[in-house]
């Protein structure tokens, strides 16, 4: 009884300092909220059977009160004395309690209760005297129960102006519903409903009416009757058809009529002329409905997802449309009259076939929401329509100034293992052929000359495979060598061909997930639908058994593997399904649920990313093809084979986009000499050539941003340090990146002794360090430069002048050095250790990091990442944890480049290989990668940090920029799955090994009402602080940074 006595004057304490402050600012208390306790999910009568739960007491003197809401308490009855004391009582909310009734003392209410909201409650059954009882009600809201039927005495209540039933489940609906004549609003979604309730037909006040997700299957002739209807939703009612009497409800101003079976519209629909708003999406639509043209009051028209295949020419009359979504149809055109809706805001139009925009499209200039991509674009190019529809009016206006131009070029990209044989194979391929004997005789074999063994790192050729067409493959050899792979990303855009290497002389099953898979993964993450061709090198070194048995495992093992990934994602879209089908109020009420407390927009986010996924798999060209570089006949099989892909309109659109000719002119002159030698240009360089081109100052930029965005040169038009800058050298840019991810000792430290003594490169070969001069002063600078070096591969460390040596002679002045370091910054590879903000460094070195290179420093935070402090004893603080989990794979680079990205919003950091410990302020940060254990433990990135509970505010604002920092970098890889998860900060404080995981989903969510603790589902006794889980406010996704998409793209 003491802890009962306890709650209960905590109770009245809550009662008496509300009564209080009230009395401060009126003399009379007229409104009142009251929460006895925080809830808590999963609780449930648990916490109320409990003798220590605070129980609601009415204090005296509360007659005046006249809107009393006892919300979120966990109640299942209400105090005793509710009705007499609250004689003035007008509305009653008792929304996310454990009310399995209406409480008794709501029909002492009921002379004079005018709202009641008991949504998001228990209730199985009203009981007719309660409802009998509120005989002046207008608001009633019983939405999210477990409601079979209504009673009766519903129709009772004739003064009823709104009632909210959805999310309960009827079946049907009282007949004496239909004496509700002052009805106006209506809500029964989400039920059980088989047929369309007639007694709403008698409804004739009703405004609005929602009957969505019950499969109704037909609406009757007569519903015309509801001929004051201005808001219908009638979404997921498997409608097949519409009555003619549909097209009656004249007063019609916004239908909801998605995800039906919908093949067309009666002709009499476009009577519904005060038509506002439609939404037709996800119907089967196979031509854009002819009865909506005459609709001229229409603001918002949806037509996603159905199977049209043009739009016609009427649609301009549609004058008033803001808003248009035709987006994943098929189709292939858009008639020249749309550029007419000049009034248009939003226009979306993605996942089609469309090639060719109209002319003065940039007419729509009001258009702020706008989406294209998924679609076979070359007029104007893909990288011109994704920037805006302003870019596509310069663009067109440019054509305008200009002859358009075609310019069959594609890139083409060569990976594969080390030592797969892609370097000789690209010589092999680019080359020119000899041409054996022409005679009746046995051909002569011929190769080309010398062919280099090896790659010197990642190499660009260009590679004109067909002179009579023009066709031009831009060849990246990527290098395969691991120390590569923070930058092979960069260079995999859409719209290439992907060659995959395999040494078949070499290849065994079991290395298949090296050799192959991991290739296909990383792909498949970075661009999703890539066209791959699968080529086996050093055919001669088998026989033709083996090489067979080998073309065929690689064959079988690829289906098992996209088998396997594809099934993975069904299921886990299959989960989400689930989640969205059952109540979210019963989601979020036990954490051991799928999904706890994860909103339905949230699931359907993540449900259209797995669809995504599933929808955009690979494009593997098969079988494997097996060369031999020895074999003329062979290489030209597989040069037909990539002629022949290339040139297919549908697998490569891009080939064949078209260019105004002064885009195109502007382009070859920034590869001319002299200007081609320069490592960049300033933007006045490029000006001086765009007038040579034909293009004035103000068109210049249209141009620069196309050449930006496929991958000609960079331009980087946001960047305050390096928008004066063009950098058109992209084989000098390349070999630079070369110079820093060789890992090679020997050759760094032969570079720098070169470069300190002045001396060029002697015809690129290393020479033995013992055959240059060995003077005690000579010696000594060779000492120096070899610690450089090694502090370089060992902690990732080089000051700057180290650094231009290492450059000479693509380096020559300071400005050079600066300009580079700083595009080097922006690519996320280094950062400046002792850079201050905004202020020189008044001569004193500057020092750069380059976080892939850390090899064996372990950052002082270690032991606080495993939950203990140094000394070994556990933290008294509440720690906050973010888990990204990646099951796939994981980006190469991910986390090298991540460390250079929040090097601007931590201080005084230690990294480690895997690890990085720093501070926000004061607050301690640990990042923290682990990568995967075989196949049962997926890799995982973390953030962390830790703080008191009243100051855990603290530790969310130091990890947000962090988490923001990192989903910027995610988006460069939409394919890629990965999971998001907030770890248990009890777990976390017990050193459990298996923490458990809330949804990461609940970041972007404000934080439920009148929740103040979560059960822990590994120890259903312990509770989780609310503020633990959930951030002070959702996390926002900063914008994508649009450089690393297009970075050497072409």
């Amino acid at each position: 009884m003491a802890g009962k006595d306890s709650g209960n004057l905590k109770t009245v304490r809550l009662w008496r300092d509300a009564a209080l402050r009230a009395r401060k600012l009126r003399s009379n208390l007229r409104q009142l909220t009251l929460s006895a306790s925080g809830g808590c999910p999963g609780a449930g009568a648990d916490q109320l059977d409990s003798p220590e739960a605070p129980q609601l007491i009415l204090p005296a003197n509360i007659g005046d009160i006249e809107v009393l809401n006892l919300g979120n308490n966990g109640l299942e009855e209400v105090p005793d004395g509710l009705g007499s004391a609250l004689g003035s009582l007008r509305v009653l909310v008792l929304r996310r309690n454990h009310f399995t009734r209406l409480p008794p003392a709501v029909a002492e209410l009921g002379h004079h209760l005018t709202e009641l909201d008991v949504s998001h409650n228990r209730l199985t059954g009203l009981g007719a005297e309660v409802v009998s009882a509120m005989r002046e009600l207008r608001k009633l809201n019983l939405s999210h129960n477990q409601l079979p039927s209504l009673p009766a005495q519903l129709g009772a209540l004739v003064h009823l102006e709104e009632l909210d039933v959805s999310f309960n489940r009827l079946a049907h609906l009282p007949d004496s519903l239909s004496c509700l004549h002052r009805l106006r609003t209506l809500d029964v979604d989400h039920n059980q409903l088989t047929a369309f309730p007639q007694q709403l037909l008698q409804l004739a006040a009703l405004e609005e009416l929602d009957v969505s997700s019950n499969r109704l299957r037909g609406l009757p002739e007569d519903i015309s009757a509801l001929r004051a209807l201005k808001i219908l939703w009638l979404s997921g009612a498997e409608l097949g058809t519409l009555p003619i009497g549909f097209c009656e409800l004249a007063s019609l101003e916004s239908l909801m009529l998605d995800n039906n079976g919908l093949h067309a519209l009666p002709a009499q629909f476009s009577s519904l002329q005060r038509l506002k708003m439609l939404n037709l999406s996800s119907n089967l639509f196979e031509e854009f409905p002819a009865a909506l043209l005459p609709l001229a009051g229409l603001e918002e028209l949806y037509l996603s997802r159905n199977q049209l295949t043009s739009v016609p020419s009427l649609i301009s009359g549609l004058g008033r449309l803001l808003t248009l979504w035709l987006d994943n149809n098929r189709i292939r055109y858009l008639p020249d009259t749309i550029v007419e809706l000049t009034g248009l805001e939003e226009l979306v139009l993605q996942g089609n076939q469309i090639a060719v925009l109209p002319d003065n499209f940039g007419q729509l200039s009001r258009v702020g929401l706008w989406k294209i991509k998924d679609n076979p674009l070359i007029q104007p190019p893909y990288e011109v329509c994704m920037k805006g529809i302003p870019y596509i009016a310069a663009y067109q206006k440019e054509l305008a100034h200009s002859q358009p131009a075609v310019q069959p070029r594609l890139k083409l990209l060569l990976m594969g293992h080390k030592a797969a044989g892609k370097t000789l194979l690209r010589h092999c391929l680019t080359e020119e052929r000899l041409e054996g004997n022409q005679g009746g005789g046995d051909k002569e074999k011929s190769y080309p000359p010398s062919p280099p063994p090896t790659s010197k790192g990642i190499e660009v050729t260009s590679w004109t495979a067909d002179a009579s067409r023009g066709l031009r493959f831009i060849v990246y050899d990527l290098a395969g060598d691991e120390s590569y792979e923070v930058i092979q990303p960069f260079f995999l855009s859409p719209g290439a061909l992907y060659v995959l290497v395999v040494n078949l002389a070499t290849y065994e099953p079991c290395c298949f997930p090296t050799t192959v898979g991991s290739f296909l993964h990383r792909v498949g993450a970075r661009v999703p639908h890539a066209v791959v061709c699968i080529v086996g090198t050093h055919a001669d070194l088998c026989g033709e058994r083996e090489l067979e048995e080998k073309c065929l495992d690689i064959h079988r093992q690829i289906s098992l593997q996209e088998k396997h990934d594809a099934e993975g994602l069904s299921h886990l879209a299959q989960v989400v399904d689930e989640a969205l089908a059952g109540d979210f109020e019963l989601r979020s009420a036990s954490p051991h649920a799928a999904y706890y407390g994860v909103s339905d927009k949230n699931l359907r986010r993540r449900k259209a990313h797995f669809q995504y996924l599933l929808n955009h798999r690979l494009q593997i060209l098969s079988p494997v093809l097996p060369v031999s570089c020895k074999d003329p006949r062979q290489l030209q099989r597989l040069r037909d084979k990539l002629l022949s892909v290339a040139e297919h309109r549908e697998i490569f659109p891009n080939l064949h986009r078209v260019l105004p000719r002064s885009w195109q002119v502007l382009e070859e002159l920034h590869f001319q000499p002299p200007q081609a030698q320069r490592l960049w240009l300033s933007w006045w360089d490029s000006a001086r050539l765009g007038l040579q081109a034909g293009l004035t100052e103000d068109r210049l930029q249209s141009a620069l941003s196309y050449l930006h965005e496929s991958g000609k040169l960079l331009y980087f038009e946001d960047s305050p340090a390096l928008k004066e800058h063009v950098f058109h050298n992209l084989t000098r840019l390349i070999d630079i990146l070369n110079v820093f991810f060789q890992r090679d000792a020997s050759l760094l430290l032969h570079k720098l002794l070169l470069g300190n003594s002045g001396d060029g490169e002697a015809d690129g070969e290393s020479l033995p360090l013992m055959a240059l001069p060995a003077p005690s002063q000579d010696l000594l600078r060779a000492t120096q430069l070899h610690h450089y070096v090694e502090g370089f591969l060992l902690h990732g460390l080089l000051p700057a002048h180290i650094i231009r040596l290492l450059l000479k002679p693509h380096v020559q002045a300071q400005q050079d050095l600066q300009l580079l370091l700083e595009l080097l910054e922006k690519m996320g590879l280094c950062y400046c250790l002792n850079k201050p903000k905004g202020k020189p460094l008044n001569g004193s070195t500057a020092w750069y990091k380059f976080p892939c290179y850390v090899q064996n420093e372990v950052p002082h935070a270690e032991a606080w990442i495993n939950g203990t402090n140094l000394a070994g004893q556990s933290f008294v603080a509440e720690q906050l944890q973010i888990e990204y989990s990646f099951p796939f794979t994981f980006p190469p680079g991910l986390f090298a480049r991540y460390s250079v990205q929040i090097n601007s919003h931590v201080v005084h950091r230690s990294d480690g290989k895997f690890q990085i410990f720093a501070y926000r302020g004061k607050v301690p940060v640990v990042v923290s990668y682990r990568p995967a254990k075989g196949g049962l433990q997926p890799d995982t990135l973390s953030i962390a940090s830790h703080a008191s509970l009243p100051n855990i505010w603290t530790a969310w604002q130091a990890i947000t920029p962090l988490v923001e920092e990192l989903n910027v970098l995610l988006q460069e890889w939409p394919g890629l799955h990965y999971t998001v998860h907030i770890l248990c900060s009890k777990c976390l404080k017990r050193g459990s090994p298996n923490p458990h995981a809330f949804p990461g989903e609940l970041l972007s969510q404000p934080r439920p009402e009148g929740v103040a603790e979560i059960i822990c589902p590994k120890n259903g006794s312990e509770r989780v602080n609310v503020a633990l889980v959930y951030p002070p406010t959702p996390t926002v996704i900063s914008p994508c940074s649009k450089y690393l998409h297009s970075f050497l793209d072409n």
